[in-house]
């Protein structure tokens, strides 16, 4: 029954996709008779069980939606990981993990204590941030600090201590925290104006556009995107998945 169940929905699906087919194609797929008989087939099947049609349709979706993030993934490689980026973890390490996030961002700060879980207990993954200020002016402000703190060895820490703290993140704050982990913050203010900085997140935003990233935390393991946060067991799985290759 599981088996002419699963047969019933590719027929479906294949119907479905057939309009897309160029006529040389469709001809060298099916005889006239073939598909004749696959659509009574599929006629009858969805009077006893409408639902056929649905997950047919759910199933092409979840494949064009695997193929859309190869197909982006595949554009935007290039870009996707950069002596720049701040990294935690070994850098070294076998598996990268992309993460895309904003440090207002309620669920990447819910995250954020798994991914430290992950990295203690597997040495063999390297996490790379990208700042995507997508939650308005402070959050702009926050991404700003983190990036210049970083010409003074002092990302990773500045970025735990604001996302410990109220994501209402303001110029006192940054420097209340800063000035707490010795940054030097003459500089850090100094350098939070530089050109550079602002370009790099510019070049964030868009590489999150070309893959389609519209949301926080999104994740990029291998030829995969995920979009929202992950707990342990999962981050665990699909590490273990790439690092199988």
């Amino acid at each position: 029954m599981i088996a002419r169940f699963r047969l019933l929905a590719l027929a479906a699906a294949l119907l479905l996709t057939a309009g897309a087919w160029p006529p040389a194609a469709r001809a060298a797929q099916f005889t006239p008779a073939q598909r004749a008989e696959i659509v009574q087939i599929v006629r009858q099947a969805m009077q006893k069980d409408p639902t056929i049609l649905r997950d047919a349709i759910l199933a092409l979706q979840a494949d064009r939606a695997k193929h859309d993030a190869k197909a982006a993934l595949a554009q935007g490689a290039a870009g996707l990981v950069t002596p720049a980026d701040p990294v935690d973890g070994n850098a070294h390490g076998a598996v990268t993990v992309v993460e895309f996030f904003d440090v207002r961002c309620p669920y990447c700060r819910a995250m954020n204590p798994t991914v430290d879980a992950l990295l203690k207990q597997d040495p063999n993954v390297r996490w790379v941030f990208k700042d995507l200020p997508i939650l308005g002016p402070a959050s702009m402000l926050g991404s700003r600090a983190l990036l210049a703190a970083q010409k003074q060895g002092g990302y990773l820490k500045l970025r735990a201590a604001l996302m410990a703290a109220p994501p209402d993140i303001t110029e006192a704050t940054i420097k209340t925290a800063a000035t707490k982990l010795g940054l030097d913050w003459a500089r850090l203010k100094r350098d939070m104006d530089d050109p550079a900085v602002k370009a790099r997140l510019a070049a964030n935003l868009k590489l999150a556009q070309t893959l389609g990233i519209d949301g926080t935390p999104a994740l990029v393991i291998g030829h995969q995107i995920i979009p929202g946060a992950v707990d342990l067991a999962g981050l665990e799985q699909v590490v273990a998945a790439q690092a199988k290759g």
